[in-house]
């Protein structure tokens, strides 16, 4: 059977066709030329899709597409390796990829987090200040706290030898809860988790170490620092008042069509609205909070058992920072679509928001659109960022996808040895990308970058509009 679909006020539809698309790209077809002297994402954009054109109507690629991709990936990894003004994440990767003793402290950082709260965990199992309270005051109980120090300064030898000298003392008296604790002592000693990251504060001091972390530090300050901290904060902070604007934007709408309506037909705003559990499909990797939500009641609307109104889904807006991020975001909205509608008909749901739990007809919910073409009356992307003057037309994530690839590696760790290094070494990136279920995002990146930005408006734009 199929599902029903919804019907927008006229005066929303009218709306979202009026509010300007500052953000949107042009159709690269033949007629899109280039400047001569356009960047190699430009033109590693632009032949990326003639490539993906030709596929699509049945045709092979030609030599001369795969020189000018070869050519331009050539360029750009030339240029992403400059000293002077070029990508310190890129240099870092391939200083990775090269060098093994940065590889094995890039391994070993990765799941140093986790190795810390086992150490912790298990220093506290038999050196917690509460239990160093149940010896007499003493070497022993000395001892305990020198460990519990050397863990909460992450002196990671230091911790080995204050173990090591524990266990050599005399244990008497006992500790708390020997002889499970002398055990307990021993297996520390010897755990996995304590030599990763010892190993770990070994090569700290490796050059070629030194000059990884020194790129990622060009690059913004390093997790769990009092930098990224502050920047993290910021960030929320901006994220908040951009959500505030949005939100604004939308309360202006739905009073609109409020008072267009007739007074069983009222629309309501609301934020942070979070998908509930009861809905029967895969919630992993699918958007499961939407950020402002434009809510509406139909004659079908009906009411809850309890007699409180059900509303519709009429309009899901999700706030960006940048084009970059919808982009990367669209994936998990289409899944997050793709779960609303796996709602029951029949059924209301209770979804939480800021502004209380709200219940929503199942049956609306499934004639929302998932398809990634028929959003536009559905879904917006709001950001409040300028509209670039030259829009870059290879997204981010593609290109990181084409500079990651391990030919490119290959490529530029040649290029550190001789400047020469022959650009027909990344053919394999461009079988990949003809021929690699994985490289299907990115033969399709310039569709779905102007989908996403499509459905993009600036806040002020959409606040005009109303």
């Amino acid at each position: 059977m199929d599902k029903p679909k919804l019907q927008p006020h006229p005066l929303l539809d009218a709306t979202l066709r009026a509010v300007p698309r500052r953000y949107r790209l042009p159709e690269l077809d033949d007629a899109f030329s280039p400047a001569l002297d356009a960047s190699p994402a430009t033109t590693l954009a632009l032949v990326i899709e003639q490539t993906r054109a030709a596929l699509a109507r049945g045709e092979t690629p030609d030599a001369a597409l795969k020189d000018r991709f070869t050519s331009a990936l050539a360029r750009m990894v030339r240029d992403a390796m400059r000293a002077d003004g070029g990508d310190p994440v890129f240099q870092a990767m391939v200083l990775r990829h090269r060098a093994v003793p940065v590889r094995e402290y890039a391994s070993l950082s990765a799941r140093a987090d986790q190795d810390r709260r086992a150490i912790h965990a298990a220093v506290n199992a038999v050196a917690h200040p509460g239990k160093q309270q149940r010896l007499d005051p003493g070497p022993q109980r000395e001892a305990l706290a020198r460990l519990h120090a050397c863990v909460g300064a992450a002196g990671w030898d230091e911790v080995h030898d204050a173990v090591q000298r524990l266990l050599e003392m005399p244990q008497t008296p006992a500790l708390p809860g020997a002889p499970q604790a002398e055990r307990a002592l021993a297996q520390l000693l010897e755990h996995p988790a304590l030599a990763r990251l010892r190993r770990l504060d070994a090569l700290a001091s490796d050059p070629l170490v030194l000059e990884y972390r020194t790129l990622w530090d060009r690059y913004g300050p390093r997790p769990g620092s009092a930098s990224a901290v502050a920047q993290g904060l910021s960030s929320r902070q901006r994220g908040d008042a951009a959500e505030a604007l949005a939100a604004q934007a939308l309360e202006a709408l739905a009073q609109r069509l409020n008072a267009a309506a007739n007074a069983s037909a009222p629309y309501r705003v609301v934020t942070s609205m979070r998908v509930p559990a009861a809905i029967p499909a895969a919630h992993k990797h699918a958007k499961s909070e939407w950020d402002v939500v434009l809510l509406g009641q139909s004659a079908a609307a009906g009411e809850t058992a309890d007699e409180t109104p059900a509303w519709d889904v009429c309009l899901l807006v999700e706030v960006k920072a940048s084009v970059d991020a919808a982009t990367t975001d669209f994936p998990r909205l289409l899944r997050g679509l793709r779960l609303l509608a796996h709602a029951d008909e029949d059924t209301v749901y209770s979804f939480a928001t800021r502004q209380g739990t709200v219940p929503l007809r199942g049956a609306a919910l499934c004639a929302l659109p998932s398809a990634p073409t028929a959003l536009s009356r559905t879904v917006l992307y709001c950001c409040d960022a300028p509209a670039e003057p030259t829009p870059r037309l290879l997204s981010a994530a593609s290109r990181m996808q084409l500079l990651s690839a391990t030919p490119t590696l290959d490529f530029a760790a040649a290029l550190t040895a001789a400047p020469s290094a022959d650009a027909r070494e990344l053919e394999p990136v461009w079988h990949a990308l003809l021929e690699a279920p994985g490289w299907r995002a990115v033969l399709d990146q310039y569709a779905t970058l102007r989908q996403v930005r499509e459905l993009m408006v600036h806040t002020d734009d959409l606040l005009a509009a109303v």
